[in-house]
């Protein structure tokens, strides 16, 4: 794609609009609209109750749309009511620029140029270059906290998370309802996006700081940064008791997850059978040793100790899913009661068997899932090994 003139036609052709939200930034805002407007004239402001002369700038750009509002509220509600007004207008796409003179206009072609490879709606971000001297420490650190706690609670590795210039596609924003306003909701929108299994890149942009003696900035450190703290730790306590266990039942119910898992790690050629046999072994008795809360964990870290595979490992130590753990402690109760003869405690599988059974008789409950736990892992990992074996000769046999 070349010519400023050609990406305006095709900015109108795929319905790509410019956002521009702006608080106090009147002397950059008139010329960050000039340079979107060599791109497109669809340009949508949204005043967030600046108290300079912003209305007088906006007003000599007839062709734009915008957005206002008397009180501050922050960037996050201000992009919120940019896109839903892109929606009305009937537009399928919104770029996020800011007002600060930070981001380049020149860069929108690179937005573009991606979009039209795309096959799936996906957000880009742009990627700044944070190794340049001009970059304030804070702006660093901040860049480097975002990116951590983003990769923990999506898996995705985003080279620049805090970069507020963007490409959104507004079909799946028009349906999810955002609970932030300020600077947080762009972590916000881009986590929950990828919990919504929406695509996320990046294409590399250009970045300007001015010097720190005329640099504008409305963000406040200490407010700003427990804000994004606090959403931070809300996503990760959710990440990790909804959104990992839902991504790995959705995983395991997939035919080609089996596949995979049955070529690549229980077939595995490179791999000894004993070694797989004794994977499996460790996974079944840590998935019934009375460390409840802490198996799987424990599981991973002591199968890298030992060189198991971690593959197999976790697999079998998901035998304590919660539909086999009131089986489980049944289990570890008869067992039991071998080791503790006189007040030992029978359960019969028609009683309510919970967790809470367990403190009637704890000695009892440890003595006999340890028990199970080792003649659980001795009988599977020998069943594993034999199973190999079986599958091993008639693969020579059919050669």
């Amino acid at each position: 794609m070349e010519g400023v003139q050609s990406y305006r036609e095709i900015m109108d052709a795929i319905r790509v609009c410019v956002i521009i939200p702006t608080y106090n930034n009147a002397a950059t805002l008139g010329g960050v609209i000039k340079d979107v407007s060599a791109f497109t004239f669809n340009i949508i402001v949204v005043n967030d109750g600046s108290t300079d002369n912003t209305e007088e700038i906006l007003k000599s750009f007839p062709f734009i749309h915008t957005g206002r509002y008397k009180k501050n509220i922050g960037k996050g509600w201000a992009l919120r009511n940019g896109f839903e007004r892109a929606i009305e207008l009937g537009f399928h796409y919104a770029i996020t620029i800011d007002s600060d003179g930070q981001h380049f206009a020149k860069d929108i072609p690179a937005f573009i140029d991606k979009l039209s490879e795309l096959k799936e709606n996906t957000i880009l971000v742009g990627a700044r270059n944070m190794e340049q001297s001009s970059v304030p420490g804070k702006s660093s650190f901040g860049h480097k906290f975002s990116n951590f706690w983003f990769k923990v609670e999506t898996s995705i590795d985003l080279p620049d998370t805090q970069s507020g210039y963007r490409l959104y596609p507004l079909l799946p924003l028009s349906k999810m309802k955002f609970i932030t306003f300020k600077y947080e909701f762009e972590i916000e929108v881009l986590v929950r996006c990828a919990w919504k299994g929406i695509k996320i890149d990046s294409v590399p942009v250009s970045v300007y700081y001015a010097p720190k003696e005329t640099r504008v900035s409305h963000f406040r450190p200490f407010k700003d940064f427990t804000r994004i703290s606090i959403l931070n730790t809300i996503l990760v306590f959710i990440t990790f008791l909804y959104i990992k266990p839902r991504n790995f039942l959705r995983m395991v119910i997939k035919k080609k997850f089996w596949i995979d898992i049955y070529n690549n790690h229980f077939l595995n050629p490179g791999e000894p059978d004993h070694i797989k046999a004794l994977s499996v072994a460790f996974g079944v008795f840590m998935g019934i040793v009375p460390i409840w809360g802490f198996q799987l964990v424990t599981a991973i870290f002591l199968s890298v100790l030992f060189r198991l595979n971690k593959v197999l490992v976790i697999l079998a130590a998901n035998i304590s899913i919660p539909p086999m753990i009131p089986l489980i402690i049944f289990l570890s109760y008869q067992t039991g009661s071998l080791w503790i003869h006189q007040g030992a405690v029978h359960l019969a599988m028609n009683n309510n068997i919970s967790l809470d059974n367990i403190s009637a008789n704890i000695r009892q409950y440890i003595f006999g899932s340890l028990t199970l736990a080792v003649m659980a892992a001795i009988v599977f990992g020998f069943a594993t090994f034999i199973v190999l074996k079986i599958f091993k000769r008639k693969q020579q046999a059919a050669l």
